[in-house]
């Protein structure tokens, strides 16, 4: 077992953490830390967190800086996570761009699950989606990314046990899923629809220039800005804003909210900011 987290030790994991991600860990945390990170000296057959200091300032720290975010994170989601932000993306954001679709001249509906985790997040919207726009001749695309690689594996394979459908009405689980046989059975695979409609990528979304040239309709970066300090709150916002269509939503979570930080953005409810057409 590890020995005791020093002040020391934990200092510089949480200023090395928030230098590669931005992700702020207070002196609250320090237990969560300590388990976390103590998992992670298992892995890696240390016996002390001065020895995975010492690594993390190796060349081989590189790549075990990866699994030391990721273990820090949280990657708790579900299918349909508080579901009346589904619900406005079906009756206000799909019908709203639909009708402004043709004059101007958008060729599909773009939307991007910032912080997707193990996809239940976006696999959800692109049920949405694909219900709300059927027949109507437009098209969609998902941009889902996440710093972890490890939860991205896990949202591309697109297997979910069985009880992670619940929050789903048995029609939706026969249309956008398939039920596992033999070895997979108890399993549902996300139907090829869906799944060739969203697109993984691993992505700090606060490091180098976001990858995107096509700006999007709707972008939930939810349960996310809890991790961030206000400067970086206020620097998230402010780059999601920008990747924006003038008039598209961002949604947060229901426990977050802008207050508090400089943005542009108008809130048209608590959790749901839209972009100014003037901005």
């Amino acid at each position: 077992m590890p020995n005791f987290m020093r002040d020391s030790e934990f200092e510089f994991i949480r200023t090395y953490v928030y230098k590669h991600s931005r992700i702020s860990l207070g002196h609250d945390k320090r237990e969560l830390v300590a388990a976390r990170v103590g998992k992670r000296l298992r892995e890696v057959e240390l016996e002390s967190f001065g020895a995975y200091c010492r690594l993390l300032q190796t060349p081989a720290g590189e790549e075990e800086s990866e699994k030391l975010i990721d273990a820090i994170s949280t990657h708790h989601t579900a299918f349909f996570r508080e579901k009346d932000h589904f619900e406005f993306v079906r009756s206000k954001v799909v019908p709203e761009m639909l009708g402004r679709a043709r004059l101007e001249r958008w060729s599909r509906l773009h939307a991007w699950s910032a912080a997707c985790s193990s996809g239940e997040e976006p696999y959800s919207l692109a049920i949405i989606l694909s219900e709300t726009l059927q027949g109507s001749g437009w098209s969609w695309h998902i941009e889902a990314t996440d710093i972890s690689d490890r939860v991205l594996r896990q949202a591309r394979a697109a297997v979910y046990p069985a009880q992670t459908l619940d929050p789903l009405p048995s029609v939706r689980q026969r249309m956008f899923f398939q039920q596992g046989i033999g070895p997979q059975q108890g399993n549902y695979r996300v139907a090829r629809e869906l799944h060739s409609g969203v697109t993984f990528t691993q992505l700090n979304l606060l490091g180098s220039a976001l990858p995107f040239t096509e700006p999007f309709h709707v972008i939930l970066c939810r349960n996310v800005m809890i991790y961030f300090d206000q400067p970086t709150q206020e620097e998230l916002v402010n780059r999601l804003s920008q990747q924006l269509v003038p008039g598209g939503y961002l949604l947060v979570g229901h426990a977050e909210s802008l207050t508090g930080i400089r943005h542009s953005l108008q809130m048209i409810k608590p959790s749901i900011y839209r972009r100014p057409f003037n901005s």
